[in-house]
């Protein structure tokens, strides 16, 4: 006699293996092949619907029938881990990095990677601005310890790939078919949600610096210093003051 948990656990590896015989012994009734194959089917094409939702543009790129077999895998190799399914498709990026048929397409992990940044900010927190008057009792010593905190909407991303341009050819409402050349450079990316829509923003290396160093929670001065490397002539007032009022910069702490 199997217990209610190793009934359970049988019944999702028989599902996910997509080998109903594996549960055979624990359906009653006639047809239990047909029934089992039911769930099988919804559950794959519900977990390929939700993927394709999430990576339109990868979608595009590959074809139905070649992000059909890639979703399938994926389903198999990564189980969902939430009773959310807009957590679901994390993994697709590093999973499409190191799966054989893609390897041709080396654009192809990190155009997902922006997929998947623009679904996290447009589901991501939202959070009041940072008024400039919270700042103004400040002295100037102080500043350059603040450690200030990105919108949780904000997402960076750095490609060695145009993956903005592969995006952007690709949307629904792109009226050309422009080629993109995959070695036409690197990109430096904020992603954010503004309202109820996610903007992609493209940055300079030296700004791009400086915001992931705050993200990662350096000092203003620490993180200033890592811009001037990439570009001497960097403008800190100015990148603060522009980050504050688009709400990109939306707290700090001493």
């Amino acid at each position: 006699m199997h217990s209610l948990h190793e009934l359970q656990a049988t019944f999702a590896t028989a599902i996910l293996e997509r080998d109903s015989s594996r549960i055979g012994w624990s359906v009653c009734g006639d047809n239990q092949q047909d029934r089992l194959a039911v769930y099988i089917g919804n559950m794959y094409h519900n977990l390929r619907e939700a993927l394709r939702a999430v990576y339109p543009v990868v979608d595009r790129l590959v074809g139905e029938q070649f992000f059909d077999h890639a979703a399938n895998r994926y389903v198999r190799e990564n189980p969902s881990q939430s009773g959310d399914i807009q957590r679901f498709g994390h993994r697709f990026p590093s999973f499409l990095a190191s799966f054989p048929p893609a390897a041709s397409l080396s654009y192809l992990a990190d155009t997902a990677t922006l997929e998947w940044l623009v679904h996290e900010a447009f589901h991501a927190a939202d959070h009041d601005p940072l008024s400039f008057s919270e700042l103004s009792n400040l002295a100037g010593a102080e500043c350059s310890t603040l450690r200030f905190r990105l919108h949780p909407a904000c997402r960076l991303f750095a490609s060695s790939f145009p993956v903005l341009k592969i995006w952007e050819v690709n949307q629904p409402e792109a009226k050309s078919d422009e080629r993109v050349d995959a070695s036409a450079g690197c990109d430096w990316l904020l992603v954010r949600r503004i309202g109820f829509a996610v903007d992609i923003q493209p940055l300079h290396a030296a700004e791009f610096a400086m915001m992931h160093a705050l993200r990662e929670g350096q000092t203003v001065d620490d993180a200033y210093e890592l811009a001037l490397r990439q570009d001497p002539a960097f403008a800190l007032g100015v990148f603060i003051e522009r980050r504050i009022l688009d709400s990109t910069i939306v707290g700090f702490e001493l």
